[in-house]
């Protein structure tokens, strides 16, 4: 390897421990070293630090454990007999820049140093967003990350990279400057929304903020990986090879730089760079190349997923807007919009339904009505959007699911925001879209491209209509609502019993080995975005895919929810980790977790402070809830204790959803046992669980059930319940 990097990046590692040493003795000396020190609301400690060494730093003072551990680390200050021609101990110098990275960065937090958020740098992401953001490392909507260090010569260089990089459908993770300049403060300056909604994230204008990005990584590998702590090699292992992330280098690379640099190899992530640094071609702890450099910056983004070995399929659509998910979270403000639709301002709505094949004209694309050219700014139109779809495999209830994903498609167009479905619709287009070309015709080319090149096993033929004359809508609009209402009664009508077919889905099996999620009509999957007709979509659209019919075969013990069938598939698709499955329970033999759960139920014993009595409770928190529950852990530890494929009795994952199902722990006492969940959650869901009040003769329930305005403790819970006479406490217990 070069001896220029390898001497830089132990000079950097050097800087960055000794930094880290003083910082640690300033902490000491103004804080006492018993002050408590972490990332804002993570159970996973330092994550760096604790991935690879198991080493909790919960104070201070933990970290003088973690400070000899990095001079350990460290080869002496660099000289010429120091160089060898291997990447060994250039290696162990990133590690150790690493460590005091992620020791400098949490000291912020509690004021040693600069502040680690400001208007512009969000600093580390907190495990809601990890969870939520590491499902689309799961399911391949975000291929890999981009982290960002430096800034470009220009601001207009600065923007086609990070548009190029969005229509990649990569994460860009910023942090670190050239010249004192970062490429966020090139992108804000041009007006480009920043933020974890359009995966432009910015973290820090310094180079060691790029440890948040490192510590992404590191989380997702215990999260949905089920490495465990202190095991480095799984850890280095699986960010190889599940986390496809590069850094790019823009602009000049100092020993701080390398030595970053050497870090992100040990997990590797190649550094492709724009300046004529020191190249390291040779593979090795890379997929390929480690260090790639004099690259061109019209081709650095393409060059980066080269040597990544990133495989990344955008389609290409011939609209006058750039087209990528990284655009989803895109919202489009008063003071840019040209035109709406809906909103509860004008008639609009989306209706996509099935024809035979010769009533769809491939291709076709009508508009009806006004063109968004020829209205003034600000203005409100009514709109009906109508999708007529033909396939040999299509089904009707197929309609919804495809339906559904107008919604991603739509916001997928660079200036363009969507919200809502069905006759709830409300779409923005933003003034930057119209003066590059945007028109409603350009709807019906996402729909048609997207449609046949997501769905090609079951859409033949697209033709779209999109209509803006306030009569036609108006008259179009009773059609699509009764359609609307048949299906939700064909849906409501599933139950587990009326049919003999459950669907598998593998989906997060890569990252967590040992976990399956069976989903029947009347449970849907883990991450909320499944239910059993997606299953069944999903199998018609990839029969080899992640979804699979499973026979429930020969019925075992129906109040529990046991097939023979089910278990037998359970047996060999885990490798014999789970032998059974009671669907109904969460006391005995539960569905097991990957990482991408929406919610998690835990069992709670209560104490009738009055008589003693034990009495058995079930609280409900999902993970955009941040605070403490009753069950004295956060959403983010709690989460710890269920994924990675492992039986859990008394905690499991779950859809959000799954608490307004008859079939709700049913096994175990069912909705009547639910005593606590975060009134947010609790308010979003509140017309079905009133559903479920009623089913179960007690109207007034959803007032018995706490939340966190009245507790946060199982005591404080137990002195509610009793007040309100909830029923739990005159159930037995079940344990």
């Amino acid at each position: 390897m070069s001896k220029i990097i390898a001497t830089a990046a132990i000079r950097g590692a050097h800087e960055t421990v000794d930094l880290a040493e003083a910082k640690i003795k300033e902490a000491i000396d103004s804080k006492g070293p018993s002050h408590e020190v972490a990332f804002p609301n993570t159970g996973y400690f330092l994550p760096v630090i604790y991935a690879l060494t198991g080493e909790k730093v919960e104070k201070v003072s933990d970290m003088e454990k973690i400070l000899k551990i990095a001079k350990d680390l460290l080869p002496e200050e660099p000289a010429d007999k120091l160089w060898l021609p291997y990447l060994g101990n250039t290696l162990d110098a990133g590690i150790a820049t690493l460590f005091g990275a992620e020791m400098i960065m949490a000291l912020r937090y509690i004021g040693i140093g600069d502040p680690p958020v400001n208007d512009l740098y969000l600093g580390a992401a907190d495990d809601v967003i990890m969870r939520a953001r590491g499902v689309e490392f799961v399911d391949g909507s975000a291929p890999g990350f981009a982290a960002v260090v430096g800034a470009a010569p220009t601001n207009e260089e600065a923007v086609a990279i990070a548009r190029e990089l969005q229509g990649k459908n990569l994460y860009i993770f910023m942090a670190g400057s050239t010249n004192g300049r970062c490429i966020a403060d090139q992108l804000a300056e041009e007006g480009v929304q920043l933020g974890w909604e359009t995966r432009l994230v910015p973290f820090d204008p310094h180079v060691y903020g790029q440890i948040y990005s490192v510590g992404f990584a590191t989380r997702a590998a215990m999260s949905f990986g089920g490495v465990q702590p202190g095991d480095y090699k799984r850890t280095l292992s699986y960010n190889k090879n599940r986390i496809f992330a590069f850094v790019m280098a823009l602009g000049e690379v100092d020993p701080i730089k390398y030595a970053a640099a050497a870090g992100a190899i040990s997990y590797g992530f190649p550094t492709i760079a724009d300046t004529d640094i020191p190249e390291i071609l040779p593979t090795g702890v890379c997929t390929y190349e480690h260090v790639v450099s004099n690259v061109p910056r019209d081709k650095i983004v393409q060059k980066s997923i080269e040597v990544r070995g990133l495989k990344i399929k955008v389609d290409k659509i011939d609209i006058p807007v750039a087209y990528s998910a990284a655009f989803e979270g895109e919202r489009i403000r008063k003071d840019d919009l040209y035109i709406e639709f809906g909103g509860s301002k004008t008639e609009c709505f989306e209706f996509l339904s099935m024809k035979d094949m010769e009533e769809v004209e491939d291709g076709k694309i009508e508009v009806i009505g006004p063109q968004v050219a020829d209205m003034p700014e600000k203005s409100r139109l009514p709109l009906a959007v109508v999708v007529d779809v033909a396939g040999r495999k299509m089904q009707k209830d197929f309609e919804p699911i495809l339906e559904r994903q107008l919604h991603h498609m739509v916001n997928g167009a660079e200036g363009v925001m969507h919200i809502g479905q069905r006759d709830t619709a409300w779409i923005r287009i933003g003034k930057k879209a119209v003066e590059k070309g945007f028109s409603l015709a350009d709807f019906g080319k996402i729909f048609h491209a997207k449609l046949m090149s997501d769905f090609p096993a079951i859409v033949d033929k697209v033709q779209v209509k999109i209509i803006t004359d306030q009569e036609q809508v108006s008259a179009l609009m009773p059609e699509a609502r009764k359609a609307y209402a048949e299906r939700d009664e064909r849906v409501a009508g599933l139950t587990d019993n009326s049919v003999d077919i459950f669907y598998s889905c593998t989906l997060c099996q890569s990252f967590a080995p040992k976990h399956v999620c069976i989903i029947s009509p009347q449970r849907l999957g883990l991450c909320g975005a499944y239910n059993w007709l997606d299953g069944k979509a999903s199998y018609e659209i990839n029969p080899t895919g992640p979804n699979q019919p499973v026979d429930k075969g020969a019925l075992i013990d129906e109040e529990k929810g046991e097939w023979i069938g089910i278990n037998e598939y359970l047996a060999k698709a885990t490798q014999g980790n789970v032998e059974k499955l009671y669907a109904y329970s969460i006391m005995e033999n539960p569905m097991t977790s990957c990482g991408c759960f929406e919610a998690i139920v835990a069992h709670l014993p209560l104490m009738d402070m009055e008589t003693g009595d034990i009495r058995s409770g079930f609280m409900v928190v999902n993970r955009d809830y941040p605070g403490m529950t009753p069950f004295g852990m956060s959403f983010s530890t709690m989460a710890g204790l269920v994924g990675g494929g492992v039986q859990t009795p008394g905690l499991m994952g779950i859809g959000k959803y799954y608490v307004t199902s008859e079939k709700f722990v049913s096994a175990d006492g069912g909705f009547a046992r639910l005593v606590w969940l975060p009134k947010d959650l609790k308010e979003a869901l509140r017309p079905l669980l009133e559903k479920q009040c009623e089913r179960i003769g007690d109207p007034s329930f959803l007032d018995k059930v706490g939340d966190e305005t009245v507790a946060t403790t199982m005591e404080e819970l137990a002195v509610f319940l009793k007040s309100v006479n909830h029923p739990v406490m005159q159930m037995d217990p079940l344990m």
